[in-house]
């Protein structure tokens, strides 16, 4: 029976992708681990992996195709023993085909389930260096072994998806029974362990994972009659204005995404906002005592240029240290409290936005928040970034000061509790000592995901952020 490869989910969000190219092409050998396409999703551009070995029998989806859901068969392997040549795509295209539904009395073995269905499907890996995926698995907490038939002591055999997975998740891999070839932890295995409900079968009496069979993607309506959420249809709309008086867009996938997650925080997350100024002298004072004492190189380039965004970040870390209780995100039925402070950074690009993360960002230096967000920045804008530099996180800065906005409400990030809007620094007069005075100030709006955060809780973290901005050589050590 042939080895179905279907369009793999690269990330949490994603439903669609576009089958960018084909690496390989009909009747070239498959080896485990081989990169057969590039995926483009709505987030940044991936590859797809085989797991196992045999001849690429058949393209079903051929490349430059966009909009392919997640699931969706994609291409045929030929397995040992079987004429690539005789082997054709179901009559349902791109669908995949279903696995027959045993009954309890002939349920098939762990061999006969794996190649039924989602069992086969295909994994991928973000475009990094291909020893990348050789390295040490930091969740599992040790080597990573590429996916292989037999076993060892020690050695967790898995697919590059079911460790991109656990990685992400926090999930101890040796801890999970593989239900793929040869005891191989796959991506369902990962995702069981994570619903906390999945049984560990033996491999000889495994039943097919009906769950996992892939269910027909729901069919798009056409533009004329598709709702939007004013619940007006677009041919509605446009028929609101003169025609040739605009110009269509269409919405490429990050739009859609970015669209579709803003209605679902604002319809869904009880949000509450409280601001308050913070005055900024002492940090730009320090700022540039700091700036100006960094190492130059033979062209005289510093090694660092710290932003006042890197204080920002530092700050907003370390106040979570300080208010613990706020570290949090809502979790369904549940509150995941963090013990490290994961803070997300807005960074803007043509057509959408990225927030990559900076993990454990209480326990890094300035100097080396600023290396890190410069770099994450960087190829947030060419759309390099892997799917676990933008996922996790607890909250998350959102700065338009160098745009002149002097104060605004940013939108919470789900699954985060909360988002620090911050606006402009400019001088303001204030009260010093019954006197006026001139100080540098910007104004910080905390947007709170109240089932996460009551009033008091995200009161008590901004007076924790403004204590380190105004007193930021706290900071340094």
């Amino acid at each position: 029976m042939p080895i179905n490869v279907l369009m793999p989910a690269l990330s949490p969000t994603m439903e669609k992708g576009n089958l960018a190219k084909w690496l390989k092409k009909e009747g070239d050998p498959i080896k485990s681990g081989d990169v057969l396409a590039e995926i483009e999703t709505d987030k940044a551009t991936m590859e797809v992996e085989a797991v196992d070995e045999g001849v690429l029998a058949k393209i079903v989806v051929p490349e430059g195709t966009a909009d392919v859901p997640v699931n969706d068969l994609i291409a045929l392997i030929a397995g040992e023993g079987e004429d690539p040549a005789s082997i054709q795509a179901p009559a349902g295209g791109g669908k995949a085909a279903e696995a027959p539904k045993a009954s309890p009395a002939t349920a098939p073995t762990a061999d006969a389930a794996t190649t039924s269905g989602d069992a086969q499907m295909s994994y991928a890996r973000s475009n990094e260096a291909p020893d990348a995926a050789k390295a040490v698995n930091p969740a599992a907490g040790q080597a990573a072994a590429p996916p292989a038939s037999g076993g060892g002591e020690g050695r967790v055999f898995s697919s590059p998806l079911a460790r991109r997975l656990a990685k992400m998740e926090g999930i101890d891999l040796g801890t999970i029974q593989g239900s793929g070839p040869h005891g191989r932890v796959i991506a369902r295995d990962v995702q069981a362990a994570k619903a906390g409900g999945a049984q560990k079968a033996t491999p000889a009496a495994a039943p097919a994972p009906q769950a996992q069979e892939a269910a027909p993607a729901p069919k798009a309506a056409p533009a004329a009659t598709a709702p939007l959420a004013t619940g007006m249809t677009t041919e509605q709309v446009k028929a609101m204005f003169e025609p040739g008086s605009y110009e269509e867009i269409t919405l490429d996938g990050m739009r859609k995404t970015i669209a579709k997650r803003l209605v679902e925080s604002k319809q869904t997350v009880p949000h509450f906002y409280l601001s308050l100024d913070v005055e900024l002298d002492a940090l730009l004072a320090l700022r540039e005592q700091v700036n100006g004492g960094a190492a130059k190189d033979k062209d005289g380039k510093p090694s660092y240029k710290l932003s006042v965004n890197d204080f920002v970040i530092k700050a907003l870390a370390l106040a979570l240290q300080r208010v613990p209780n706020a570290n949090a995100v809502w979790a369904g039925d549940r509150v995941l409290k963090f013990r490290h402070s994961d803070v997300g950074v807005a960074v803007a690009i043509d057509g959408g936005l990225f927030t990559p993360v900076i993990r454990k960002a209480e326990q890094k230096t300035l100097s080396t928040i600023s290396a890190e967000m410069k770099d994450l920045a960087g190829r947030a804008r060419s759309r390099k970034l892997k799917p676990e530099e933008y996922s996790g996180g607890s909250t998350a800065v959102s700065n338009l000061g160098m745009f002149g906005i002097k104060n605004f409400q940013a939108v919470i990030n789900p699954p985060h509790g909360t988002i620090l809007a911050v606006g402009a620094g400019e001088a303001r007069i204030v009260a010093k000592g019954g006197q006026p005075a001139v100080v540098q100030a910007m104004t910080v709006t905390l947007s709170v995901d109240h089932r996460v955060v009551d009033g008091a809780l995200g009161a008590e973290l901004l007076q924790a952020f403004k204590g380190l901005i105004e007193n930021p050589m706290g900071m340094l050590v």
